[in-house]
């Protein structure tokens, strides 16, 4: 699974930055609950490989009215309620046994910068702190600024365009979740310097590489 040699030694902090929709929580689950609060029902199942949620479901692709009632469900009460990714939790319990501080850095507006940590912490994970960075920042990830500032020893994120432009002494894990449709292709993939499955695969191989490297 490894690509990059990466010295554990080499970096004083102890800090993961993680992720949240994808990594820690299940955004494809929350959307579907959004859908029927928009609408009244729960989508049927479409496609269980699909990346994108609106792949995922059996739903129309909106416009006009109907497309703005259904962002507005994307408020805060959706944001204080999706639902832990299987594991996810399990996983960076591990990781802070093993010693390491784990902070969420996430593509949202920053009004919504509370309402994901208390959704985080009423799941259970064990994180303190969320960075809220919006979405868009051009050519490289909206996540640059905030992870040079942090300098975490890692980074973890399951969408290969949010690696654009870390800094290279930040080990870059990519999760390669769902296929059909993906964004997590191509030679873009030289970006991220390790590969996994998901958040429980990647805790344990970091942390067996870190006893490795004492």
């Amino acid at each position: 699974m490894k690509k990059y040699n990466i010295s554990f030694k080499k970096r004083p902090t102890s800090i993961i930055a993680l992720d949240a929709d994808g990594v820690l929580l299940d955004y494809n689950a929350a959307y579907r609950l959004a859908w029927e609060r928009a609408f009244g029902h729960l989508p049927d199942l479409r496609d269980s490989n699909a990346y994108w949620a609106i792949d995922r479901w059996n739903v129309n692709r909106l416009e006009g009215d109907e497309l703005i009632g259904f962002r507005a469900c994307f408020d805060e009460q959706y944001w204080k309620s999706i639902p832990a990714i299987p594991n996810a939790v399990k996983a960076c319990e591990e990781l802070c046994s093993a010693g390491y501080e784990l902070v969420c850095v996430s593509a949202i507006e920053s009004q919504f910068q509370l309402a994901r940590l208390q959704n985080l912490q009423e799941c259970g994970f064990p994180i303190e702190r969320v960075i809220a960075t919006s979405g868009t920042n051009g050519g490289v990830s909206p996540k640059v600024a905030a992870l040079r500032e942090l300098n975490p020893i890692a980074f973890v994120d399951d969408f290969l365009p949010y690696l654009r432009g870390i800094p290279n002494d930040i080990h870059a894990a990519l999760i390669m979740r769902e296929p059909n449709g993906t964004p997590n292709l191509g030679e873009e993939l030289n970006l991220a310097h390790s590969l996994h499955p998901d958040l429980q695969a990647f805790a344990s191989w970091w942390i067996n590489e870190a006893k490795n490297d004492e």
